[in-house]
């Protein structure tokens, strides 16, 4: 009856603990904080030289110019490899979890949905649930839309203002 309200709890439950591996993986690491610092610097930089550019610019100062996005670019990727096992990370956790709640509410309906789901999106909706009533809703289905919907929701309240070379999906542990 009230199967409905696990995915809400087990998403309110897991998602801190995931930003918390994050943290501990990412934010807190030297490396990370030397590369955030490294690229807002060279954006800063970036902006002020492509603001005091004018068109009779040289050569020169084009060259110089494409350099520093070059750098940043490559600041940028480095910032996305330390990211990446974070990422890694998470998406371990969050296969085991699946599969470990899929087996607990496999063919069980835990919620019923107010409309027929897109035909393209009935599969998962609908998974491993017997009948053709589509509104059902299986716990897997449910579970995604949680996790997506409460993640998003933590990262935004957790979250600080970020500057142009800088990604949106940091997240501030420490007081200012």
């Amino acid at each position: 009856m009230y199967g409905w309200i696990a995915p809400i709890l087990l998403n309110i439950f897991v998602a801190p603990i995931l930003l918390g591996i994050t943290w501990v993986l990412v934010y807190r690491t030297e490396k990370y904080k030397r590369l955030k610092a490294e690229v807002e610097k060279q954006s800063k930089k970036l902006e002020k030289k492509k603001e005091t550019i004018t068109e009779s610019a040289g050569r020169q100062q084009k060259k110089k110019i494409e350099r520093q996005e070059e750098k940043l670019k490559n600041n940028n990727r480095d910032l996305s490899m330390v990211r990446m096992k974070s990422m890694f990370a998470i998406g371990f956790c969050f296969t085991a979890l699946m599969g470990m709640f899929n087996s607990i509410f496999d063919g069980r309906v835990v919620a019923k949905l107010p409309f027929v789901p897109l035909s393209y999106i009935q599969g998962l909706s609908h998974r491993n649930l017997l009948g053709e009533d589509y509104t059902d809703c299986s716990f897997i289905f449910l579970y995604i839309l949680c996790t997506m919907s409460i993640r998003q929701v933590s990262l935004h309240t957790l979250s600080k203002p970020q500057s142009a070379g800088a990604r949106s999906d940091e997240v501030k542990w420490t007081a200012d």
